[in-house]
């Protein structure tokens, strides 16, 4: 054997060793990816564009505000419960638990209210940080308050960069800690924050008038 064929040697014992596993691991692999492009293509994709047909209506009902149609449907066109249950796991259902969630706080149902935000997930952060504010809601209007603030810091924290929806949360955050808990140090800090991460904000304003009155500081400060 010549030097040149020396460093393929261990190379060759180990195909001729392990050829069979090495060859059955990759069909295995090949059949795995195969799958899941023939699920996602033939399967998922078709029903996506049949929830987002069906769901139509029920997000024309939401906009108008007609809550129980855009929930049970009209006897011809499903509503959002439908949807999620013929629909689940497509992106189409997920949507549907935000509205359907929203549509139960509206009718006081806090306890599906909860249910359904609960199972809603988004990488739209905008939406994400809405859903944990209605969560606080909900959980506030429930008499769990200490769930509702954690939700309503959470919408807040979400999406920082928000300068329209983010210090609202949290101004929230820190008059339900104010007012409802009667925290004062967690609603001093809450207001704090406002004032150090959105000074422009209308909230910010509101937050120093709050933390007067709390005798954190005076006016001339």
């Amino acid at each position: 054997m010549t030097e040149s064929q020396q460093p393929l040697t261990p190379v060759v014992n180990f195909w001729n060793k392990y050829s069979k596993q090495i060859s059955l691991f990759a069909l295995l692999i090949i059949a795995l990816v195969a799958g899941w492009y023939s699920y996602q293509q033939f399967y998922q994709l078709p029903r996506e564009k049949k929830a987002i047909e069906a769901i139509f209506r029920a997000e024309e009902y939401f906009r108008k505000d007609s809550v129980a149609l855009a929930l049970n449907g009209d006897g011809q066109n499903l509503g959002f419960i439908k949807v999620i249950e013929k629909y689940s796991g497509t992106q189409t259902s997920n949507l549907a638990c935000f509205y359907a969630g929203s549509c139960f706080l509206k009718i006081g149902d806090n306890a599906k209210a909860i249910s359904y935000l609960e199972k809603f997930s988004t990488s739209s952060k905008i939406t994400q940080a809405r859903a944990y504010k209605l969560l606080g809601d909900a959980y506030a209007d429930s008499g769990k308050n200490d769930q509702a603030l954690e939700y309503y810091k959470k919408a807040a924290a979400h999406f920082e960069e928000d300068e329209v929806n983010s210090p609202e949360y949290l101004f929230m955050a820190a008059y339900f800690a104010d007012q409802v808990l009667k925290n004062t140090s967690e609603a001093t800090s809450l207001y704090e924050q406002i004032r150090k991460k959105y000074p422009r904000s209308q909230q910010s304003f509101d937050a120093e008038k709050n933390l007067a009155r709390l005798g954190v500081y005076t006016s001339n400060d």
